[in-house]
């Protein structure tokens, strides 16, 4: 790759973002994110497409100011007014962040596909990557799990209008005030649960850190209804292809739920950003999370010494 003093994250890393100094006190992070539809409803899908790909600059603590539409779309087989709609939803996100629209681009193609480029702004100093936590340091987590999961048993019928609207409610939900939090209180690293799943994304915490993980798996948020599709073998494909790549990273202790990997490696969309937060500050950073609307926010497990680079998952 070709060398650039002033690029501070770049593809060299497992990270959320690329991240460019212009100037001593001003960084731009960049990122891109888009996919094909997981809800019904085009507005909704336009909502969540638009969240996710913020997510990544707010994983890395940055202020997106900026965004560009792609859109793939099948123009001869679909009534131009499901694109409308798809496109309001992401408008309406980015109204609700603070972020212009700025241009995009569009192509025909046989399935509908909708995300975003995103630009944002941070100090060169700030910059929360993923790796960094020490030993000692809390994870905490500020969504449930379980979005893949439940996206599943919604494409094959099984899921409650209740189980649905609450799913969508936190797809949809930005990581903005968790972000300005993280940054506020001061973590040594952060990353966002997305299509990894929590072990996976965690695996990338840890990798590059010196230190290993201990998650708690009765501590961790999810979504209800979750566990009893997970039970059944209802999970999304991209589960098992998660847990094949990250299986020695990963030990279970022998009285984990059998269904728990499937949980805990479920490809989330627009998931909750995971922090590794000195012990000192995470009582208080936990208590601001859910004063700021975060409410399923929770301790998931802890940075330890030993094993580097592993990590074990307890009841």
């Amino acid at each position: 790759m070709p060398f650039d003093p002033n690029l501070i994250v770049g593809l060299d890393r497992w990270d959320d973002a690329g991240v460019y100094r212009l100037s001593d006190d001003l960084a731009i992070v960049q990122t891109v994110d888009f996919f094909t539809p997981i809800v019904d409803d085009p507005y909704d899908f336009g909502r969540i497409a638009a969240a996710n790909a913020l997510s990544d600059v707010y994983a890395m603590g940055g202020r997106p100011i900026t965004a560009m539409n792609l859109v793939c779309f099948p123009a001869k087989k679909m009534d131009i007014s499901i694109l409308r709609e798809i496109l309001k939803g992401g408008m309406d996100k980015l109204k609700e962040a603070g972020v212009a629209l700025v241009g995009g681009h569009s192509v025909e193609d046989s399935e509908i596909k909708y995300g975003l480029s995103v630009t944002g702004v941070i100090h060169p100093k700030r910059v929360v990557a993923n790796a960094g936590a020490m030993p000692g340091d809390v994870f905490i987590l500020t969504k449930p799990l379980g979005t893949g999961i439940i996206n599943t048993a919604i494409k094959a019928g099984m899921a409650s209008k209740e189980q649905i609207a609450a799913v969508i409610e936190q797809m949809a939900m930005l990581n903005r005030r968790a972000s300005e939090l993280m940054q506020e209180v001061g973590v040594h690293a952060g990353t966002d649960i997305t299509g990894f799943g929590l072990l996976g994304h965690a695996c990338e915490m840890i990798q590059n850190s010196g230190v290993g993980m201990e998650i708690i798996y009765s501590s961790v948020p999810i979504f209800p209804g979750a566990i009893d599709f997970a039970r059944t073998g209802l999970v999304p494909g991209g589960t098992y292809r998660n847990k094949s790549f990250r299986a020695g990273m990963v030990e279970f202790a022998p009285d984990i739920p059998e269904w728990a990997p499937d949980i805990l490696f479920d490809p989330q969309t627009s998931g909750g950003l995971l922090m590794a937060v000195p012990p000192r500050k995470a009582k208080g950073l936990l208590a601001k999370l859910k004063e700021a609307g975060c409410a399923r926010s929770a301790i998931v497990g802890k940075a330890v010494s030993q094993p580097a680079a592993r990590i074990i998952v307890r009841p």
